[in-house]
Parts: C-alpha cells; sequence; structure tokens
C-alpha cells in the first residue's frame, strides 16, 4: 500500500447526519463551528419530519436533504460528497460527529489533532461520561468481537460514531456499509488496509438510550446491521447467526 500524504495544514469540516433531532440539532451545530480547525459543518438531514433543517441551517450550517430517510451510511456519504464540492481545490479532513451530542459537541477537538498531524489516519472516539452508549450490550458484544476477529484490534466503543478521518481514509472505505453497520465495517475495512486507527478519550455524551418499545426496535435495527456489514466481510459470521436463530426459543 502506498503512503498516505498528509496535510497538516488542512481544515476540517464536521459532518452531522440527523433525523428528527429538532430538540438538539442547534447547540450541536454551534458548538461544532467553534471547533479549532474547523471550517465547515454541513448537516445531512436524513428525511427529517421536523424542524432539524432550518434550525441547523440557522446556526451555521450548510445543509443537504435526503427526501426520504437513507440511513446513516448513506447520510455520511452525502456528507462527505457535499464537502468534496465545496473545498475548492482543498482537502478537509472529515469529522463525524452525531446530531444530539448539543453543547459537548465542542469537546470534541482531541479527536482532531491526531489526524492533522498526520500521527493517524482515523481517530474514533472513547466517551469519558458515564451515559450510556446506544446499543445494547449484545449489538456492542457483535461489533467488538467482530471487529477483533478480522483484524486482531480491540475497540473499547466500537459503535461510536464520533469519528475524524482523512479524505483519503474515507475514500478508501467506500462505498460505506449500509445503516449502523457503518462504524465496524469501516473500522475494519481501514485496518485491514493498514491504516492507523487511534481511540481518544473525549468528555462528550449524547442523548441516554431508553428502553421503551422505540428503543428496542433500534437495537433490534442495529443489530441486524452490524451482522450484515460482519456478514460481507466474514462469511462464516453467517453461519454463526444462523445457528444462533435455530437455537434461539
Amino acid at each position: 500500500m502506498q503512503p498516505i500524504e498528509h496535510s497538516a495544514g488542512a481544515g476540517v469540516a464536521v459532518i452531522i447526519p440527523a433525523k428528527d433531532e429538532q430538540d438538539r440539532i442547534a447547540a450541536t451545530v454551534k458548538a461544532a463551528c467553534q471547533l479549532p480547525g474547523a471550517d465547515l459543518v454541513v448537516v445531512v438531514d436524513d428525511g427529517s419530519a421536523d424542524a432539524t433543517a432550518r434550525l441547523a441551517e440557522e446556526a451555521g450550517a450548510r445543509v443537504v436533504r435526503h427526501g426520504r430517510n437513507r440511513g446513516k451510511g448513506a447520510a455520511m456519504e452525502s456528507g462527505a460528497e457535499a464537502v468534496r464540492l465545496l473545498d475548492d481545490g482543498a482537502s478537509r479532513h472529515l469529522l463525524f460527529l452525531d446530531a444530539d451530542l448539543a453543547g459537548t459537541a465542542g469537546d470534541a477537538a482531541p479527536l482532531i489533532e491526531p489526524v492533522r498531524s498526520g500521527a493517524a489516519d482515523m481517530t474514533i472516539a472513547v466517551f469519558s461520561s458515564t451515559v450510556k452508549l446506544g446499543g445494547h450490550g449484545f449489538v456492542v458484544r457483535l461489533s467488538r468481537d467482530g471487529i477483533k476477529r478480522a483484524t486482531g484490534w480491540t475497540a473499547t466503543q466500537p459503535l461510536n460514531g464520533q469519528r475524524c478521518l482523512t479524505r483519503a481514509a474515507f475514500e478508501a472505505a467506500l462505498p460505506l456499509a449500509p445503516g449502523f453497520g457503518v462504524e465496524t465495517a469501516l473500522t475494519i475495512d481501514l485496518l485491514r488496509k493498514g491504516m492507523r486507527v487511534t481511540e481518544v478519550e473525549v468528555p462528550l455524551a449524547h442523548r441516554a438510550t431508553g428502553t421503551d418499545w422505540r428503543a428496542q426496535v433500534h437495537r433490534a435495527r442495529q443489530f441486524r446491521d452490524v451482522a450484515r456489514a460482519l456478514a460481507v466481510r466474514d462469511p462464516a459470521v453467517t453461519t454463526r447467526l444462523s445457528r444462533l436463530r435455530r437455537t434461539s426459543p
């Protein structure tokens, strides 16, 4: 693999996939705009039915809209393409943040520095907050075990969506896995291509995952998407999941 060229002086574009986040998106965008080196904030409104797009734009973001919900992976690709079109000859690094971080998005700066300095091709956040990350333990274990089996590397928070990448690293991972399988697949694909992935502890926090039926449906979708992403990269996963379904009551 050819060495990746880094640009220490490159700017940073913040990309925020969002769906129905009108309560938090303005605070998230305003905090992201204050990050060092962040000269562009793009919100991808992934089929929202509320005022997410309008509030994001009023807060200072460029907004890309999906007419229908297409999933997180597609939103990330749309955001990155919008940044490419706005780069005007530059090549910004890409910082992905969740829409519900609110004011804590301003604490994402430690994710940027290893990428800007050329020390890492991708950083992944490890939340120092005690707020529970989205995803039940069984989804986290599925992702963590799959990454380790595929690459030998153990991720602390494998489903964490707060990540900074070089443009070259992002393009090396295309096409992204669909839906909630994107983080798991992104980690595996970059590590397999010899890129440097580093975890960074940050004091970020997003909305705690609930326990109602909507939260359970969300976790089921996470499990499905992560399992699909792993199955594409490790055919043995399909066999193990089939056995699990046969033995389940």
